[in-house]
């Protein structure tokens, strides 16, 4: 489950500051000897900033810093953990991070509706982890959850569920305030309550002692890109070459953390997230491969971080038409395919 963590200490921003012009190190000042250049090309420093707190979710970007995929790729990148008191999105236009991790496509179409000049740049996801999930044996298909009381949080209300309205026949007359917390659903087996297949499933088999029946909303229709990519327009004409190489080392490490050893990235997890367990973080590797969550579909061929226009066109017009996003955006300024659908580390896969 979700946890209302914070992360990120003051420390990352001061660490983020340069030397004032002019200045140079103690040591250097007192006339000691220079220290030693550095053998090899020099790193390229990348700020990523991501929508969460350290966990699975985020585990390829975490084991391409800790096997040294991106050092191999010539980067030198710093995960800035967002939190519940921590909107990393913001630094994104005004240049204070580099990479931002958006939660999914309505988002790429939102920084175009207000004019951000922002621009996905891959998927990491080709499914979007949002579920429902139920009691055993109160619910055997998508339609039975409309008889019981429904959990949904304001922004599921204000995107998923308007689309669960207008394609499943969904109401509002039984949906109730979710909190992220599991409790009220754990009490009354008539509820459903949302969540990610990759997290809220093990915290109610954790507390609850049951296994609940689980609906992944993208098998349903609901067909958003998850875990995206985003940067600026401005890199992407200026350093095509710095986006290109984030985009392949990330796609790598994403192979590496799902299909090889996932201990690099789950123990820096765990350093910028002392309450992560291995029992979570196991779970929700093997629910990322057993719903092909980054692995599925069009990645098969194209490879991990793969989108799609057609995707993408098919997306918009099911998002206009159930109101959530307004008719006559210019969606395609929402991201691009420059970066992706190149195979990169396909043969990373177990055969």
């Amino acid at each position: 489950m979700r946890r209302l963590l914070t992360v990120l200490p003051a420390v990352l921003a001061l660490a983020a500051l340069p030397l004032l012009a002019g200045s140079q190190p103690a040591a250097a000042q007192h006339g000691a000897a220079p220290a030693p250049k550095k053998e090899g090309p020099e790193l390229r420093k990348v700020r990523f900033g991501t929508n969460w707190v350290a966990e699975a979710e985020h585990g390829g970007f975490y084991q391409a810093v800790a096997d040294g995929t991106y050092k191999k790729y010539g980067l030198d990148v710093e995960i800035v953990p967002g939190g519940p008191n921590v909107n990393n999105r913001i630094l994104l236009p005004v240049g204070k991070i580099d990479f931002f991790m958006s939660a999914n496509s309505l988002q790429s179409f939102d920084a175009v509706e207000q004019k951000i000049p922002t621009i996905a740049v891959a998927a990491s996801f080709q499914k979007d982890p949002q579920v429902l999930i139920a009691h055993p044996g109160m619910a055997n298909t998508l339609d039975d959850l409309k008889n019981l009381t429904l959990f949904v949080s304001k922004e599921g209300m204000a995107s998923y569920y308007q689309w669960l309205k207008a394609d499943y026949g969904f109401t509002e007359r039984s949906v109730k305030p979710y909190t992220f917390n599991p409790q009220p659903f754990l009490a009354d087996e008539k509820s459903a309550m949302q969540g990610y297949v990759t997290s809220e499933p093990y915290a109610i088999e954790t507390q609850g002692k049951f296994k609940p029946k689980v609906f992944l909303l993208a098998d349903y229709g609901f067909n958003s890109y998850s875990t995206l990519i985003e940067t600026r327009r401005d890199l992407v004409e200026k350093d095509p070459d710095l986006v290109q190489k984030f985009v392949d080392a990330s796609a790598i490490g994403w192979y590496n953390y799902i299909y090889g050893d996932s201990k690099p990235g789950n123990d820096l997890i765990k350093k910028f997230n002392p309450e992560m367990t291995d029992a979570l973080l196991a779970y929700s590797i093997a629910k990322m491969k057993e719903y092909g969550i980054v692995d599925s579909g069009d990645t098969i061929k194209l490879g991990i971080g793969a989108m799609t226009d057609a995707r993408m066109h098919g997306f918009y017009d099911k998002m206009v038409r159930t109101g959530v996003v307004k008719a006559g955006l210019d969606y395609k300024k929402a991201y691009t395919l420059q970066f992706v659908n190149k195979g990169v580390g396909v043969n990373l896969r177990p055969k």
